[in-house]
């Protein structure tokens, strides 16, 4: 499992540019990201290869920060590819709550981050599956 980084931020102009400028200024190195917005707010997820340091920074730097536990794994770029996976989460029960892309160098592969309901259990069921779990330092 990786541990991802939310950060809450007002959604107005600068809000994004001034985390990205924390993580900048810290020499912290943005390994995956994403940003879910509403009218009001947004929350930037991310990995990071330091996810404490990280998230004491963020946190020092007045950000609403927390850390979670995040699934990553590859599975084929071929039309299906990802069906493996959720399929397995779906006939095991494991509820999906996000996903997201990652950039990996592994050419043939398509690689994704999710939030489930019981990490564990979807381990086991992706290991089962013969899907390949990642490791921070498969993440480009």
């Amino acid at each position: 499992m990786l541990e991802q980084i939310s950060v809450f931020i007002e959604n107005k102009k600068g809000r994004l540019a001034s985390v990205m400028g924390i993580l900048k200024d810290n020499d912290i190195d943005i390994r995956a990201m994403t940003i879910a917005d509403t009218t009001d707010f947004g929350i930037i997820r991310f990995i990071v290869k330091d996810a404490a340091a990280a998230l004491a920074i963020l946190k020092e730097n007045g950000c609403t920060a927390t850390k979670t536990k995040v699934i990553a794994f590859s599975v084929p770029d071929a039309p299906g590819g990802m069906y493996s996976a959720i399929d397995a989460f779906e006939s095991a029960g494991i509820n999906v709550e996000y996903c997201y892309s990652l950039v990996t160098n592994k050419e043939g592969r398509a690689s994704v981050a999710v939030r489930v309901d019981d990490n564990e259990k979807a381990t086991e069921v992706l290991t089962a599956k013969g899907i390949k779990l990642l490791e921070i330092d498969d993440i480009a």
